[in-house]
């Protein structure tokens, strides 16, 4: 059975950029280092025991989270010994230094996460000749942005698309310009506020008022999707995942049923505005009052505050039975498609997963179209899961002008 190669480059330059300096001429190759000391770059895919990460959404915050990553190492030379004087890496064993995880599959390379070191734990066995193990953890490039503290932005005026205001926060940080990929939105911002905060934060604020999406892709880049995006992702073809007939076969599914996504009261107040409200009676009567809460937005009027708040409930005001998650085993699951679709699935890609469920007259079925909004993947030399979180469109469809995007009833809100 052929599986994925994976592969763990650990990245020694300061600097948020992945990239590598290509320096001819400089190579040692005991040690698998090549570059110079600005840029030594290190491959430890042979002395990995296990890779675990995770990247996704939390639905409740109805935000993107910062992704984590732990990664043993096999450390029985004290490569990862900071004070190890005689060792490959001595000097440059420092935390937020850069660490990427990629597969291999076909001749095809699948990014699967970057990130930023935190910490080095070598444990300390107790007899000679046990196993030594240094455990490296590391987070995506949010955690750079939380902890970078802003208060003015230079080129945040009033009536800037929030793309471009993205871009400005960004640039506020000196987040490198090829490390971002960043849409042009849909709703103009205030003038930035200058109040002190995280970058992170005022960032999350932007994503919020245009009601589009602001994540770290598995290369490290900052994404900002516009609302228009994020309703369109919708509409492209899903990956079809069932348990018999056509599409791909999956480790488990866990299906749910319940409210905890179900929003039919709420309430959006942008700086400077008024609370604006919306609620939905029959949602109310069905599932009792479930509220939503939202200020200090950024769009330039309460009429656009309205339309944000009316889409949010009109996008939530309802519940069905859904796939919290679906498990992925790229060892046990001898399918080409399906490793190709496990490495290469990432946020807003749609996926339908069908199951088979016992009925008294034979058997039913539970069928859903959602979208990936989390991916985590757990990696020992003998063994590789995938696990999906999905959920629900992130808003489902709205109205600019005359053009209506999504499925919503064009009576209950307006862009």
């Amino acid at each position: 059975m052929t599986t994925p190669t994976v592969s763990v480059l650990i990245n020694f330059s300061t600097g948020p950029s992945f990239g590598p300096t290509a320096v001819i001429g400089y190579a040692v190759f005991g040690t698998a280092v090549f570059g110079n000391t600005n840029s030594v770059v290190v491959d430890v895919s042979d002395q990995v025991s296990s890779i675990d990460f995770k990247r996704g959404r939390n639905a409740l915050a109805n935000q993107f989270q910062t992704g984590q990553l732990t990664l043993k190492i096999n450390d029985q030379n004290g490569d990862f010994n900071p004070q190890n004087s005689a060792g490959p890496y001595y000097n440059l064993l420092n935390p937020m230094r850069k660490v990427s995880i990629s597969a291999d599959y076909d001749s095809v390379n699948y990014p699967l996460f970057s990130g930023y070191i935190t910490s080095y734990a070598t444990s300390t066995p107790k007899f000679t000749g046990d196993i030594v193990y240094t455990t490296i953890t590391a987070i995506d490039g949010f955690r750079l942005m939380q902890n970078a503290q802003i208060t003015s932005v230079a080129s945040a005026p009033a009536g800037q698309l929030s793309g471009a205001r993205i871009n400005a926060l960004l640039d506020q940080i000196s987040w490198p310009n090829p490390m971002r990929t960043i849409s042009a939105g849909s709703t103009t911002m205030q003038a930035d506020p200058g109040t002190s905060r995280t970058s992170l934060a005022a960032m999350q604020t932007i994503e919020t008022s245009e009601y589009g999406a602001f994540y770290i892709s598995p290369t490290g880049d900052a994404v900002f999707k516009s609302r228009a995006e994020a309703v369109q992702s919708v509409n492209t073809t899903p990956v079809v995942y069932t348990d018999t007939g056509p599409g791909l076969r999956y480790f488990n599914a866990q299906w749910i049923f319940n409210d905890v996504l179900v929003f039919n009261s709420g309430s959006a107040t942008r700086t400077g505005g008024s609370a604006q409200t919306s609620t939905n009676a029959t949602s109310i009567a069905k599932y009792f009052t479930h509220s939503y809460t939202t200020t200090g937005l950024m769009m330039e009027n309460d009429a656009v505050a309205l339309d944000y708040i009316r889409a949010f409930i009109a996008s939530n005001q309802e519940t069905t039975s859904r796939v919290d998650a679906i498990t992925l085993d790229l060892f046990t699951q001898d399918y080409d498609l399906g490793i190709k679709a496990a490495l290469a699935l990432d946020y807003l890609d749609p996926v339908t997963i069908s199951t088979t469920q016992p009925a008294a007259s034979g058997t039913s079925t539970l069928t859903k179209t959602l979208q990936v909004f989390g991916v985590s993947h757990q990696i020992t030399p003998n063994s590789w899961k995938v696990t999906l979180s999905t959920l629900e469109a992130l808003i489902d469809g709205f109205i600019i002008g005359s053009t209506l995007y999504g499925v919503l009833d064009t009576s209950v809100m307006t862009y």
